[in-house]
């Protein structure tokens, strides 16, 4: 699974009601209409200047805070293919995993605002297209990729009618 797109740098401990201020999740339940207000308390003005494909970018403990579904779920709807951070808070790991959004953790220390990036899920590479350099990361567990890959657990579920995943059956 390889993804492309350009890079959109945060820092540190971006918390969930960074994300999506809660304002936003009590004035409406329509997750389309709140991604519109995606990081809106850090950067009013992020959504504008988002592509579709393009990475949020941030340095360690992403997503802490909160342990609502719907930080990762109004990323994955403004159109970002993923987030790349130092690290992540654990439920928000989870929590992007279960609706389809990439997460990975690697150093994000030479990537710039701006940088195109393409990343290999599967093979475990990011790759800095701007600068011409390329970092190993641990790839995505076949599990993790087989749910990203149906679009996350309840379109597994969706699609399969139950928990059915072919990387369990053989053994990967």
């Amino acid at each position: 699974m390889q993804l492309k797109g350009k890079a959109h740098l945060f820092g540190n401990d971006v918390n969930t009601d960074d994300i999506i201020a809660s304002k936003y999740k009590s004035s409406t339940t329509d997750m389309l209409e709140m991604s519109k207000y995606l990081m809106g308390n850090i950067d009013p003005d992020f959504v504008r200047r988002i592509a579709p494909g393009d990475f949020i970018v941030a340095g360690s403990n992403f997503g802490c805070g909160s342990s609502r579904e719907t930080a990762p779920r109004v990323i994955k709807l403004a159109g970002l293919s993923a987030v790349l951070a130092k690290g992540f808070a654990r439920i928000f790991f989870r929590n992007a995993i279960n609706v389809g959004l990439p997460v990975v953790e690697c150093d994000t220390g030479g990537i710039e605002a701006g940088d195109r990036l393409e990343v290999d899920l599967t093979a475990g590479l990011v790759r800095n297209l701007t600068k011409g350099t390329e970092g190993k990361v641990a790839p995505l567990p076949a599990v993790m990729l087989e749910l990203l890959s149906d679009g996350g657990l309840s379109e597994h579920f969706k699609k399969h009618g139950t928990f059915h995943l072919q990387s369990i059956e053989k053994g990967k």
